[in-house]
């Protein structure tokens, strides 16, 4: 009997082995993918943002920090919650593009260009920017500087020469700008205590960063905590690496969404190609990962064309799909008036602000849901997305934001024509978010040209 209580006995302590030792290495496996996944803490005050990019030069007939001041309490009232300055460095004169040259041709990574104003300029507009609840990031440029940075001379080996020890651009286009040395661990420090700097003396937020594509990911991966031990900042990546949200920035760019979306529009491609891109994406991002939703920015309207040229009138229900999908929407400087101007970028080339704010309310308006409604929160924050199928797929995008209790519905007619179709089921009561009204989301649906409906609960 003493030798089958010991064999029992034994066997316990085994199968408590067994279960123990599966326990740990699920833990183990559990913290091992929380540890990745939350190697990137965003702000609290992201969770339900939008941004606005800030073109200095061209917002104001003046181009200065003060004359965009003065625009900061509307931008606020209009939902914005970050403000993105685009490089506010003196510009290289070496070489340079155009009369004035590109914002990107660095000159000095601790100085503001003359020409919007100075130290104190910047420091009230950041002042500025916190009073009416927002905040200020601005855009860094990690790659390149310019001909005639105060780095070539003290520090050549900062840069990638050429066998006969010359500078040289990272791309033969990039003409204005010289190619940057990341094996140089020098350069690396010099690089971090610049972008240190402007978070010390003038308490900014963030940054966006410039073709971080370009930058070895383990830079940014140092940078973000050294940020971090300053101030809780928020990061923008000018890329879509999924290694990029795994321990350095909050967040990157839609570029194929955008893409895909005016080829929707266009009638070049059928809405159930944004389905699927969704689908790779949530395979291949970190969870809760976060996108810039673009329908324009600095770039696309300099080089490749306005928002109008790619959307027409069907700009509205692209801006709302944009602003209720998975992600953080983006607005440009003049997107709220309908900019149909190609700015120059290498000259002073003014918004015209005349038209009115066409945009406006229904930018607030959107903006307003998402901050109201957790459905619509950013990351791990938001809600689920979930396609609602629809009789009319190939001319409907219809989906829904599910957090808890939380739920908005969004349904936009993608073609230029009116349509009828019928949703899978009847979702009850919620608020028609442009409406103003309770109403039974019933199963029966019907959209104009450009029409767009969104639900709330």
């Amino acid at each position: 009997m003493e030798i089958i209580r010991k064999n029992i006995h034994q066997s316990l302590l085994i199968l408590c082995c067994l279960v123990l030792a599966v326990s740990c290495g699920k833990t183990e496996q559990k913290e091992t993918k929380e540890e990745a996944h939350q190697g990137v803490v965003h702000p609290e005050w992201s969770k339900d943002a939008v941004i606005y990019e800030a073109n200095i030069r061209q917002h104001t007939q003046e181009g200065t920090f003060n004359a965009f001041a003065e625009d900061v309490p509307r931008i606020a009232a209009m939902g914005i919650d970050i403000i993105w300055l685009m490089p506010i460095h003196p510009i290289s004169e070496k070489n340079k593009k155009g009369s004035l040259g590109s914002y990107y041709a660095v000159q000095d990574y601790k100085a503001v260009n003359p020409e919007f104003g100075t130290d104190e300029d910047f420091q009230n507009l950041v002042n500025t920017i916190h009073d009416n609840g927002m905040k200020a990031i601005i855009d860094w440029v990690p790659n390149h500087t310019g001909w005639d940075h105060v780095w070539t001379i003290d520090h050549p080996d900062y840069y990638n020469l050429t066998e006969e020890g010359n500078f040289q651009p990272p791309v033969p286009d990039w003409s204005d700008v010289i190619d940057l040395n990341y094996d140089n661990p020098e350069m690396r420090a010099a690089m971090l205590d610049a972008m240190k700097y402007w978070i010390t003396e003038f308490n900014i937020d963030g940054y966006r960063c410039d073709v971080a594509e370009s930058v070895p990911t383990d830079f940014w991966n140092d940078v973000r905590p050294a940020l971090d031990a300053i101030k809780p900042v928020f990061m923008l990546s000018e890329g879509q690496e999924p290694e990029h949200h795994e321990k350095a920035f909050d967040m990157t760019y839609a570029w194929e969404l955008m893409h895909l979306m005016r080829q929707v529009a266009s009638g070049e491609e059928k809405p159930q190609v944004i389905k699927d891109m969704y689908a790779r994406d949530f395979a291949r991002y970190p969870e809760g990962y976060i996108k810039m939703n673009i329908v324009t920015n600095h770039d696309e309207n300099s080089w490749n064309g306005t928002a109008e040229e790619f959307f027409g009138e069907g700009q509205s229900p692209w801006f709302v799909f944009a602003a209720t999908t998975y992600g953080m929407p983006l607005v440009y400087s003049g997107q709220e008036v309908n900019n149909t101007k190609r700015l120059e970028f290498f000259e002073k080339d003014p918004i015209d602000w005349s038209g009115g704010y066409v945009f406006s309310d229904l930018f607030q308006t959107l903006f307003k849901l998402k901050e109201d409604n957790p459905a619509l929160w950013n990351g791990e924050a938001g809600g689920s997305l979930e396609w609602i199928t629809t009789s009319a797929d190939d001319q409907v995008l219809a989906f829904k934001r599910v957090k808890d209790d939380h739920e908005v519905i969004t349904m936009i007619n993608v073609t230029d024509q009116p349509v009828e179709f019928t949703i899978d089921m009847d979702y009850g009561p919620m608020q028609d978010v442009f409406g103003g009204e309770n109403i039974v989301v019933g199963i029966q649906q019907s959209q104009p040209t450009n029409g767009y409906r969104v639900f709330s609960k």
